[in-house]
């Protein structure tokens, strides 16, 4: 497999991911290692971790959208990683000037970390969720809510 793949559901994928999805179920709560019955032919045992990464691709293929995997230690071009974040090249090379995400140099050509996407992300998310957060409390404050 290379470092980068990305899985795009067919139509029909979507409905068989969300029955997968609905199966699987209570097993999501199993601590340990998991054990899995395919096909009538063999069991597959499988960290708990890596069920709950299919469990999310399952529900993304569920909703008609496609994955990405990627590993934490994969390097990215600026392509790939702007493709990631969904956001335009120029948008990220921004990112990457600012140091908001962390890249090294190949020749002429900036490698991007995927850890460091991934670490961008969550610092956004939080960001977003402080902002959510005041508004939030500014609008109870003026009696909106």
């Amino acid at each position: 497999m290379s470092q980068v793949a990305t899985l795009v559901p067919e139509p029909k994928d979507a409905e068989l991911a969300a029955s997968a999805l609905r199966q699987l179920g209570t097993t999501l709560d199993i601590d340990g290692p998991v054990r899995l019955h395919v096909n009538g032919r063999s069991d597959v045992v499988m960290p708990r971790s890596v069920l709950t990464a299919l469990a999310q691709v399952l529900e993304s293929f569920a909703q008609g959208e496609s994955v990405t995997v990627v590993p934490a230690h994969a390097e990215l071009t600026t392509q790939q990683a702007a493709d990631a974040l969904n956001v335009s090249r120029p948008f990220l090379i921004g990112l990457l000037n600012a140091g908001q995400i962390e890249f090294r140099t190949v020749g002429t050509h900036r490698r991007v970390k995927a850890a460091s996407l991934v670490r961008y992300l969550h610092e956004d998310d939080a960001r977003r969720r402080a902002a959510a957060d005041v508004l939030a409390a500014d609008a109870h404050e003026l009696g909106l809510v």
